[in-house]
Order: C-alpha cells, then sequence, then structure tokens
C-alpha cells in the first residue's frame, strides 16, 4: 500500500493575510474530527483591535480553535490561532511562544517567524500552507520549512483573492502542492 503523502505530518502551519479570513473559513471546517495534528494559524490583523477570529471559525469548525497563549503546552487536534499584534513561535514541549520583537514585512504576527520556529521543531514532519494575500510574508518561512525536510503547500494564485503571497512563495523554490482551496481543504481532511 503506497503511503499517504501526509502520514508524516505531526504539526500544520497556515499563513495568511489580505482575503484570508474566507479562505480559512473554507480551510478549517474541513479539518476532521478526531484529529490529532496541531495546527497553528497566522492571519495578518490590525494591531490595535481584538480578533474575532476564533468566534468566526469556531462555530464551523469540528476540532477546538482557541487564540494562542504565551507558554501555553500544544494539544494534538487544536487550531492555535495568532493574536493581533504578537508574533506566534513553538518552543520545545512543544509549547507555543508569543513575541513583541519588530514586525516582519510590517506584519505582527509574521507568517515567517511562526514558519520557521515550526520548521526549527517540527523539521520534516511539518506541512506549511501560504494562502491570499498582498506582501511577501511566509516566502522565507516556507523556505526554511523546504530547507528542514518539511510539506510546502501554496494556494493557486488564480485562486487566490489576492495573489501576491502565493506569487512570492512560489518564487522561491519547488513546493510540494499548488492547489485552489477546495483541493487544499480536501487535502487537510485527510490529516492523521
Amino acid at each position: 500500500m503506497t503511503p499517504h503523502p501526509l502520514d508524516d505530518v505531526q504539526a500544520v502551519a497556515i499563513g495568511t493575510s489580505a482575503g484570508g479570513v474566507d479562505a480559512l473559513l473554507r480551510l478549517l471546517p474541513a479539518l476532521p474530527a478526531g484529529l490529532r495534528t496541531p495546527v497553528f494559524v497566522v492571519q495578518h490583523l490590525p494591531r490595535e483591535r481584538p480578533s474575532l477570529l476564533v468566534d468566526i471559525l469556531a462555530p464551523r469548525c469540528r476540532v477546538p480553535l482557541r487564540e494562542a497563549q504565551d507558554k501555553e503546552p500544544v494539544e494534538p487536534g487544536t487550531v492555535y490561532i495568532a493574536p493581533p499584534d504578537y508574533h506566534l513561535l513553538l518552543d520545545a514541549g512543544p509549547r507555543l511562544a508569543l513575541s513583541v520583537d519588530a514586525p516582519v514585512h510590517y506584519s505582527r504576527p509574521s507568517i515567517d517567524v511562526l514558519f520557521q520556529s515550526a520548521a526549527e521543531l517540527y523539521g520534516p514532519h511539518l506541512l506549511g500552507l501560504v494562502l491570499t494575500g498582498g506582501n511577501q510574508d511566509g516566502s522565507a518561512g516556507l523556505d526554511a520549512i523546504r530547507a528542514a525536510g518539511g510539506l510546502t503547500a501554496v494556494q493557486d494564485p488564480a485562486d487566490a483573492q489576492v495573489a501576491l503571497m502565493p506569487e512570492s512563495a512560489l518564487a522561491g523554490g519547488p513546493v510540494d502542492f499548488v492547489l485552489p482551496l477546495p483541493r487544499l481543504a480536501a487535502l487537510l481532511a485527510t490529516l492523521p
């Protein structure tokens, strides 16, 4: 029997910006009940307002969603959303870490920061996804995931509400999956 491409995935990191709420509304409900894999999400948000992402997304999902808290242990099958104005990182344990270091690509939280720390922790067992967005955030992080032997996925730029972020990610090097949102959702539905 041929192994499924996601059989070795132990964590998923997703990054998005402009158009991302709609993309997440299509992706995260595909996560299966009984999911064991933790999922970490950076959505660029205005820094000065509280996030409503958990309130918007949680009722549509079959897995627990919550805003990330500093030093919180990572629980299997949980989706962690980066809070506004904090970088989300992963530390040994695994546990979450929040940082107020300088913005990256004008963004805090930064996709690159999440992806780079997740690549260090999970290495070849990480799946990183770059979705719709209007800057280059996520490209360097996807490079780090690729260099660590992890799997990489990018929303097809033709399917993205704003194509710049997926295009930038694709320009960085080879990607394992370039798919429109419905096919990315189908892929996530097969996570262990």
